[in-house]
């Protein structure tokens, strides 16, 4: 496994609230607000999150002590003399945590940002990729009576 999820009370609270408001229920929709993708792609992890609206020069990405920390904020465009009917898009800072795994190389990370999505890479190390174990051929030995 490269990556888990860091606060355990976060974790308790998503799996509470996508019981009391998972699909089937009144309150079904819930998301996280950096909703996140992960897979393996040659040889290096990559991450995803959706950041529609938010500005590139708005999104923090560091990592310390095998913690990636991912920030984003999306402000609110008021137009005067608007007045809101309905209010479904988030606003504000919104703050996603990862712990990464010692499999992977913390020091080449590498993040974009294209059409509201975030990607970021990460190289995994070459002691963790997968590899061919040679069998060495060896000549039976006769059991000694």
């Amino acid at each position: 496994m490269y990556l888990t999820t860091l606060d355990p009370f976060t974790r308790d609270f998503d799996r509470i609230v996508r019981r009391a408001f998972g699909p089937g229920s009144i309150g079904a929709g819930y998301a996280p607000a950096l909703p996140m993708d992960s897979a393996r792609r040659d040889g290096e992890l990559v991450l995803r999150f959706d950041v529609p609206g938010v500005d590139p020069e708005k999104i923090d990405v560091t990592v310390d002590k095998g913690v990636l920390t991912v920030s984003a904020t999306r402000e609110e465009a008021k137009t005067e003399g608007e007045s809101p009917i309905v209010r479904e898009r988030r606003f504000g800072s919104f703050t996603r945590r990862v712990r990464l795994s010692e499999n992977l190389n913390a020091d080449a990370i590498e993040a974009s940002n294209s059409e509201g999505v975030l990607e970021i890479r990460i190289p995994v190390l070459e002691a963790a990729k997968p590899r061919k174990i040679t069998v060495a051929a060896t000549e039976a030995k006769e059991l000694a009576s």
